[in-house]
């Protein structure tokens, strides 16, 4: 790089390289780029595979973009339909696209983390429009490890010829399962990766796929949807770590899936045994549901990192475990102690169901994320607009999304999940 010359201070600036000569380029790529992404396309199956150094943020906008240049324009607005746990990068899209979106609900929710969409559900929203949505959208596995049953959204697309689209960021491992379970296996139309969050690959290191039927020709704008989206100056460093991951992938992790797996297996296995649910479908996330049980002194979470352990994800009733063939034996040894000496009480209250109603919409996503803002605390926010997405982490259910108005619903949940303060548009 021209700032560093490759002279070591970090210790990585050798490998920090841009594109000089034999290095060849992301967004046109004709050289060891494209031979890697080829390799990975084989690997995954696909009939393209695209890296992305900006993680499946990068790749969110691209599929967007993609099914939106795809569909037809009769003068009326186009809108995708989502499920509701949509990450905030994929409501910056629809800003940025300046498109609308249908949501699905979930049903008889517990949490705002979780929104599985189910066939049945889909059917009944496509019955419900006047008109057809250029695509769906929607998030497997779920920030709490809940899969959705994309084989069964998949034909009902098919049916309706809408493309498919899945944001996969927790389940790349997934392809490489006894029994794949990949979205791109499953149906999907595209979808995208963060390889960093389940295998060995630099942080920002993700993937676009393309189905290998392309039944919407994808494929040849997929490179130009990643353009569009991303850094002129894309990590070097990252693109060799998805290239190396393509070795281990083809040599080494289904064996090592195989036995992280088992090993995970024994833990929910003594979760079980113990009373602790575990709500995750996922098999190497482990989800704990402490919502009946007292926390122990400071809350679960501050009990398992005074055991060195530290959690994905933690909102005083669900702790988020994200485990990979990278932990150790003593790694699991330590989780595997920490829930068998794990004091619990039960709570004597039943726990309550979050109804997240469908909100009024004031203006679209566009206008809101364009508009002139300002943060208020949330209990003077009643029946302003939502300027930005409030979730408590993504991907999550948005207790309200920019253009919707603020009502009482909103507020109790936001009071709930410890959001204080929130942007809206400026009257």
């Amino acid at each position: 790089m021209p700032g560093h010359k490759g002279v070591p201070f970090l210790g990585c600036e050798g490998y920090d390289i841009t594109e000089i000569g034999g290095a060849d380029e992301l967004y046109c790529p004709n050289g060891i780029i494209l031979e890697s992404e080829k390799n990975a396309s084989k690997l995954f199956g696909t009939a393209r595979t695209v890296y992305s150094a900006g993680g499946s943020s990068q790749s969110i906008n691209a599929m967007l973009f993609l099914a939106y240049s795809k569909a037809e324009k009769d003068g009326t607005r186009s809108f995708v339909l989502a499920g509701r746990n949509a990450h905030k990068s994929f409501i910056y899209a629809a800003a940025k696209l300046n498109i609308d979106v249908e949501w699905i609900y979930p049903q008889n929710s517990k949490d705002i983390c979780s929104c599985v969409i189910t066939p049945e559900m889909l059917q009944n929203a496509l019955a419900k429009l006047n008109k057809k949505p250029f695509a769906v959208f929607v998030t497997s596995p779920d920030y709490l490890g809940k899969m959705t049953d994309i084989r069964g959204l998949s034909k009902i697309c098919r049916q309706y010829d809408i493309p498919l689209l899945v944001d996969n960021a927790h389940g790349a491992y997934t392809a490489f399962l006894e029994k794949n379970a990949h979205p791109i296996h499953l149906g999907a139309d595209i979808c995208c990766d963060s390889a960093h969050k389940t295998l060995p690959v630099l942080t920002g290191g993700g993937y676009l796929h393309i189905a290998n039927d392309d039944r919407f020709g994808f494929a040849d704008g997929a490179v130009r949807a990643m353009e569009i989206f991303g850094s002129t100056s894309p990590s070097y460093l990252i693109l060799s770590s998805l290239d190396l991951c393509n070795k281990y992938i083809s040599e080494d992790i289904k064996k090592d899936l195989c036995d992280c797996v088992k090993k995970a297996a024994k833990i929910k296995k003594l979760m079980k045994k113990i009373g602790i649910p575990d709500i995750s479908d996922e098999p190497l996330k482990i989800t704990a549901d402490f919502s009946e049980f007292t926390a122990p002194e400071g809350g679960f979470s501050q009990y398992f990192r005074d055991c060195g352990i530290e959690y994905e994800y933690a909102d005083g009733e669900n702790t988020v475990f994200m485990l990979s063939p990278q932990n150790s034996d003593e790694d699991f040894q330590k989780l595997e102690s920490a829930f068998k000496n794990l004091p619990l009480g039960i709570r004597n209250t039943s726990r309550e169901i979050l109804p997240i109603f469908p909100a009024r919409r004031a203006m679209s996503v566009r206008d809101a994320v364009f508009s002139q803002s300002e943060e208020t605390d949330v209990f003077c926010a009643l029946d302003r607009v939502c300027a930005s997405p409030t979730v408590s982490c993504p991907p999550a259910v948005p207790i309200a999304v920019s253009g919707e108005i603020i009502n009482e619903d909103h507020i109790r949940l936001f009071k709930r999940y410890g959001i204080n303060k929130i942007a809206v548009v400026t009257e």
